[in-house]
């Protein structure tokens, strides 16, 4: 699809802002730097926010319509990563994964742990390749973490079983790939670093054109979704909102029907839940407003923060929508036009009877 001046400040801007985020550290149960960051963006474009008990980041918007019931766009701030889960004498640090996070995936590239009052650096270590069979794989449990520091001096910093590690900030992109006119954009990771800068741009939207969705809304950056979705969970069960949107990006399968392209992706199904096919309906007719297309996804082995508070009987409709990317919880590669054509569906969405 060509890209117009709009589409090409709002690709430009999405680099701007993902190179940024991709700088913080934020691991679930440690949003607090990338919460922090967002502050200052939100303070930025003169939005007044709220930190709710759980570190969700909220924006209200009262609606055109206020009397209609509320609804809720978020997108997470955690990444996976890996926690500490021992301290040997020698203070090599024993991991476990925290989200989808696969040893092969990480490989032997420096970690940053966010330490209670300091962080360090260090390196996963899955043995030698001239005495270990690594066409096995390898377990969790036979990764090992060089600090370089004494089990006393990591105490000192406040690093302890549950501390969380992710990898450094050098290295992480983003990187583009492939033609100017059509680029991918690949990073470590974009889960969901990307659906929270395509919400940070529906907000300055509606800020410089001064838009009020039509529904009383909270446009939310989530907590802990990453293994167990908690703090969008803690959010509806508060809030109560008749909808739940997750704006966050979806693993690229065989045989799901969708594709690495500039097409926004909704899904239909996933491990969880059937989605409301009536927003599903509505995001599509938002899509073709947008000048784009909607494809549909199910995702049998996947869910969402959207998924999660509907099992949880805390929304009463739910619906997901974002970008479709190859590779997951790893380096992700996705089509760098698809994030504006996002972005301008949920603008067009907002402002539809749903």
């Amino acid at each position: 699809m060509p890209t117009n001046n709009s589409s090409i400040q709002l690709r430009e801007q999405f680099i701007s802002l993902l190179t940024e985020l991709l700088q913080v550290p934020a691991p679930s149960g440690r949003e607090e730097q990338m919460a922090a960051l967002l502050r200052r963006h939100l303070d930025k474009l003169g939005y007044a926010h709220e930190t709710d008990s759980s570190g969700n980041l909220l924006v209200r918007f009262e609606g055109s319509q206020p009397d209609l019931p509320l609804a809720v766009m978020a997108a997470h701030m955690d990444e996976i990563g890996v926690v500490v889960s021992h301290i040997e004498d020698d203070g090599r640090l024993c991991v476990e994964r925290s989200g989808g996070l696969a040893p092969f995936k990480l490989g032997e590239r420096p970690l940053e742990f966010v330490g209670d009052s300091e962080s360090i650096i260090g390196v996963p270590s899955f043995g030698t390749g001239h005495s270990t069979d690594f066409s096995r794989g390898i377990a969790w449990e036979e990764v090992r973490v060089i600090t370089g520091l004494s089990k006393a001096q990591l105490q000192e910093k406040g690093i302890r079983p549950g501390t969380n590690g992710v990898p450094v900030a050098q290295g992480r992109g983003p990187f583009l790939l492939g033609t100017p006119e059509n680029p991918l954009v690949a990073a470590w990771t974009m889960d969901d670093r990307a659906g929270v800068v395509v919400l940070l741009q529906l907000l300055q939207i509606l800020k410089e054109r001064d838009i009020q969705p039509r529904r009383p809304t909270i446009v939310a950056f989530t907590v802990h979704e990453e293994g167990g979705c908690y703090g969008a969970k803690a959010l509806a069960q508060r809030e109560r909102p008749e909808v739940f949107i997750a704006v966050d990006g979806s693993p690229w399968k065989p045989r799901a029907g969708i594709e690495v392209n500039d097409q926004p992706t909704c899904w239909s199904k996933d491990f969880l839940i059937h989605y409301d096919q009536r927003l599903i309906a509505v995001m599509a007719g938002a899509a073709r407003s947008a000048g784009t297309q909607l494809q549909t996804a199910v995702l049998t082995n996947a869910s969402s923060d959207a998924s999660a508070v509907y099992d949880c009987g805390a929304a009463g409709r739910v619906a997901f929508i974002g970008h479709t990317r190859a590779n997951s919880h790893g380096f992700e590669v996705a089509q760098l036009n698809v994030f504006p054509n996002i972005v301008k569906t949920l603008l067009e969405f907002l402002q539809l009877d749903w």
